[in-house]
């Protein structure tokens, strides 16, 4: 079982990109959570605690792989036979024992988190999601939009579980700037999710959201998200913009630019790797906005 496990993970959630994007994005909202902080002078650093929630959100994103490989299983079986789940490089009943190991390791780890109750609902709501679905078979994975709605407060739970944290090394309570950050980096990660799904002409059954607004109307939304993210962040920022802050958080924003134009040459689908990049980068932008808020010529 060991062998399958590790078989599978090495194909549906690649060691060094899924440990990348997890450090990302723990460190990028932990120093965005600093990067609107009005509540006092900002001296958050990446410490002990910041590495914990990193190997935390490794380890969930990971489950989350899991559940949303058995929920697309059927899906996958026309459209991505390649997927390990669909190949039969592991069982279901393997990743059931990978689920509850692994679940228990992150309530053992975030044992003194500050977010272990948020984290611990994230992994029951997950459950109860898959539970749904393979007994009701709701919501249909072909409804786009209704499947994102159904998903997002896994995702937003784990923002919460991550601002918890940041507050209890802040020692101070929430306040709506941290849920302005949550909202900040949700819709940077709506660009990700409408924009690897561009296609001009879809195939039979493809689930994309170009079915749902058409290509201009998808390829809008994935355009628009990282300026409605990037200007909220200018807007809601706790210190005085300085040059060097602000290149880092508009630099990011070349990326979409650039896929746009490779898309439009024409190519048959967007380029993904670039709203993976994108997302990479932003996290990266907050994160350094974040530890260096008082030495780049932005403190208060």
């Amino acid at each position: 079982m060991i062998a399958r496990i590790g078989r599978y993970v090495a194909g549906s959630y690649p060691p060094i990109m899924s440990v990348l994007f997890a450090m990302a994005w723990t460190y990028g909202v932990s120093g965005l959570f600093a990067v609107v902080d009005h509540q006092g002078p900002s001296h958050w650093r990446p410490n002990m605690g910041t590495a914990l929630s990193a190997i935390t959100l490794m380890l969930d994103l990971l489950l989350m792989r899991v559940i949303d490989d058995i929920r697309d299983l059927e899906y996958d079986r026309v459209h991505d036979p390649k997927r390990p789940l669909v190949r039969g490089v592991v069982r279901i009943s393997d990743l059931a024992v990978l689920y509850a190991v692994l679940s228990a390791i992150i309530v053992v780890l975030n044992w003194k988190h500050a977010g272990l109750g948020i984290i611990a609902g994230q992994l029951v709501y997950a459950l109860i999601v898959l539970f749904v679905y393979q007994r009701f078979r709701w919501p249909n994975g072909d409804n786009l939009l209704l499947t994102l709605l159904v998903s997002c407060p896994a995702q937003l739970l784990v923002h919460g579980y991550l601002y918890a944290g940041y507050l209890q090394a802040a020692g101070h309570s929430a306040d709506a700037y941290g849920f302005l950050a949550i909202a900040i980096v949700f819709i940077a990660t709506i660009h990700l999710e409408a924009a690897k799904k561009i296609v001009r002409i879809p195939r039979p059954g493809e689930r994309t959201y170009v079915n749902i607004f058409g290509l201009d109307g998808t390829v809008r939304i994935a355009m628009l998200c990282p300026f409605v993210s990037v200007a909220l962040l200018l807007v809601g920022a706790a210190s005085p913009w300085s040059v060097a802050r602000l290149l880092l958080v508009l630099a990011p924003l070349a990326l979409p630019l650039v896929a746009f134009r490779e898309f439009r040459r024409p190519n048959e689908r967007w380029p993904a790797k670039y709203a993976a990049l994108y997302v990479l980068s932003a996290f990266g932008a907050f994160a350094c906005t974040g530890a260096f808020a008082g030495g780049l010529g932005g403190g208060r």
